[in-house]
């Protein structure tokens, strides 16, 4: 790969700056996005990270899910610190910063950046000017039923403008792309793995609505009336309408709202309000997106198990990771309901699976060796449903102690499942239930147990997760997923992964899981099980078989009965 760095340096005279940063999310603040800056300049492929480019020195910050993999992909010529680091930075001091003002928000750029330094708004991206890449393709909007959806535009609408009223604003900017598809029922082809429509969303308090886009993404729309004409607006018309707009104040939201969009509504408008209230709203899924995410998750099982049987019990080539992910996605496209996958699928055998989240490719994978254990991360988006589970499988006796570590694992991952969310009704409570095995041992991981997933939308969304800060009240209807896992460096990873949503029984709120797949019984020590555990798994088991062995041939089947 061409190191671009010394092209970038080559800029900082002309723009009188000190160094350039450089974060991973594109203009429309997704995770995941079909251009990626930060991979052009540092080679870092994860999905979490934030680069700066100085005179001499040159910075790498991510989290803990890619201590490993940001140091093979970029150790070379990046210094790596944590995110932790970036609070308040004082690595480097009263230097003059460069940045794209359409990449950051005020909020960031104050808690990282403002204590020790000075910021440079540079309008032209210096990444886009030493390496174009591909420009956006316009794949057209479209729109999804209410019987999808389960809730009509105008009901949803409704709620937004009710919270406008509340809090005595006129407007609001809906600046994440997923909050503007939740809230007019739209989908789109602006993510690599999601149906992300990249736009942005007005609406003010009488419930009028100007979407901002592409005109090509959104003639589908148009004509089927699904917007009115004075409900559009090109997004490179929006500065001048603006300023034409009637109003005193409007509602940004400071994760998503950039400084330009932040600075031009502030030109006319009072910003008065810094949240938008999407996030909570989409996270609650009503019981006709629940009634498909089951759905989906039946059809994700049967291909997870098939392909769980044929690596397990039929295959006796040796195989790369690269093709045990793409025969995964075979199984998976025997669905006429599958689209694609929900990421990049994570297929980490022996010391690959220490890497939390390993992107094998046909240059650096390994061949799957029978006497090492393989992870498997992956996921798919269905009409209509977005699927994530992650299975640790073996093929050979294991040694007492990696089934011990496993079994730990397993035990947390029950003890997710199993809580009892009126007492634990926050993700930094039950995150404590997941790691008390592992902790025991003075084990632990570097990642978050559970986060939100969306409908038919992103597999990461918030505000809900299961971590060891968040304090978002866990409520009926949210969906998670229940991922503990434990990364022996250069020698094994281990993570066990379903998805669940909150139901309520009687008045009591419990996870039901949605993912149906078997769990590796070879890796169990069952000693280690408690009678109530065991309970679980055969009841699990009971369950995932029930629902999915309709899909199987009789010899699928039969291995599918042996976990029972």
């Amino acid at each position: 790969m061409k190191n671009y760095i010394k092209e970038l340096r080559s800029k900082f005279k002309k723009y009188e700056i000190d160094g350039y940063i450089i974060p991973k999310n594109d203009d429309y603040f997704t995770e995941y996005s079909k251009l990626n800056r930060l991979e052009v300049i540092s080679n870092f492929s994860g999905s979490a990270g934030l680069a700066i480019i100085l005179k001499n020195k040159n910075y790498l910050f991510t989290d803990g899910r890619y201590t490993i993999q940001s140091k093979i992909e970029s150790g070379k010529n990046f210094k790596i610190y944590g995110f932790e680091k970036l609070i308040n930075c004082s690595l480097f001091k009263n230097l003059t910063l460069g940045i794209d003002p359409k990449l950051f928000t005020n909020t960031v750029i104050k808690n990282y950046f403002l204590k020790y330094n000075k910021i440079k708004h540079i309008k032209n991206n210096l990444i886009d000017e030493i390496k174009n890449q591909k420009k956006d393709t316009s794949i057209p909007f479209f729109s999804l039923d209410k019987n999808i959806v389960g809730e009509s535009v105008n009901s949803k609408l409704k709620k937004i403008t009710n919270y406008l009223k509340k809090n005595k604003s006129d407007y609001i900017f809906i600046s994440a792309p997923e909050n503007v598809a939740w809230t007019l029922n739209i989908r789109g082809g602006d993510g690599p793995n999601s149906p992300i429509p990249n736009s942005r969303l007005i609406v003010s308090k009488s419930k009028k609505i100007l979407l901002i886009s592409n005109l090509k993404k959104c003639k589908q729309l148009l004509k089927n009336k699904i917007i009115k004409k004075d409900e559009f607006l090109n997004v490179n018309t929006l500065p001048s309408k603006i300023l034409h707009l009637k109003g005193k104040n409007f509602i940004v939201d400071d994760k998503s709202c950039s400084i330009f969009y932040e600075n031009l509504i502030r030109s006319k408008f009072k910003i008065i309000k810094r949240k938008d209230p999407i996030y909570l709203l989409k996270a609650i899924k009503n019981k006709i997106e629940i009634k498909n995410m089951i759905d989906a998750h039946i059809l994700d099982g049967a291909a997870l198990t098939k392909f769980l049987f044929w690596i397990k019990k039929i295959n006796k080539k040796k195989i790369t990771e690269v093709e045990a992910a793409k025969k995964l996605e075979n199984f998976r496209k025997l669905n006429k309901n599958f689209l694609y996958p929900s990421f990049d699928t994570i297929a980490g055998s022996g010391k690959n699976g220490a890497i939390v989240h390993y992107r094998a490719n046909k240059e650096n994978c390994r061949i799957i060796n029978k006497r090492d254990i393989f992870l498997c991360d992956s996921g798919g988006q269905y009409k209509y449903g977005t699927t994530d589970v992650t299975r640790t499988i073996c093929f050979s006796k294991q040694k007492q102690k990696i089934k011990n570590v496993f079994t730990k694992v397993l035990k947390g991952h029950i003890a997710v499942a199993t809580t009892n969310i009126n007492k634990n009704d926050i993700g930094k409570k039950i995150d404590k239930r997941a790691r008390k095995f592992l902790n025991k041992s003075n084990l632990d991981y570097a990642h978050g147990t559970g986060h939100g997933v969306g409908f038919f939308l992103n597999v990461h969304e918030g505000p809900q997760s299961i971590t060891k800060i968040n304090t978002v009240k866990i409520r009926e209807g949210m969906i998670l997923s229940n991922e503990p896992g434990y990364y022996k460096t250069n020698e094994y990873g281990i993570r066990i992964e379903n998805l669940v949503y909150v139901k309520k029984l009687k008045k009591n709120l419990l996870f039901q899981n949605l993912t149906m797949a078997p769990i590796e019984k070879d890796l169990i020590n069952i000693d280690l099980l408690t009678a109530s555990e065991k309970n679980y798994l055969f009841k699990y088991h009971l369950e995932v078989y029930s629902k999915i062995s309709k899909y199987l041939n009789l010899n699928e089947r039969k291995w599918l009965a042996s976990f029972i």
